[in-house]
């Protein structure tokens, strides 16, 4: 039996943290990628995800709207509607919504099979 190539918000995989949500759409688990995980997140308004890192996986963040205050490792970037930042595997990082605005964006990684480590 053939699957179908696309995948609806619906039939992702939604994460609810308290600093946001994250929808998986392509992953190893979710059986439609064996080589790249992929999602859309949504960072609250004034909110921050927490220091992390991936030791296994580059990842591709493309903020789609609101602007995002970006660590990566001991430096800090400014991303508007847009921008795409490179996080190379194993570089510590977290993000922070700004301006009172929900940060919206999509993130890729290099693998199907991404692992998280966070910081502290």
């Amino acid at each position: 039996m053939l699957h179908s190539p696309v995948r609806t918000p619906a039939e992702g995989i939604l994460i609810d943290q308290p600093w946001g949500k994250l929808t998986w759409l392509a992953s190893r688990e979710l059986g439609n990628s064996t080589t790249m995980t992929f999602g859309r997140v949504i960072i609250p308004a004034g909110q921050t995800n927490p220091r992390h890192r991936h030791p296994n996986c580059d990842e591709i963040l493309h903020l789609l709207s609101g602007r995002l205050e970006h660590s990566l490792g001991d430096q800090k970037y400014l991303l508007n509607p847009g921008d795409t930042i490179s996080i190379p595997a194993g570089q510590w990082h977290n993000a922070r919504a700004l301006d009172g605005v929900d940060a919206e964006m999509v993130i890729c990684f290099s693998s199907a099979d991404r692992e998280t480590e966070f910081e502290g």
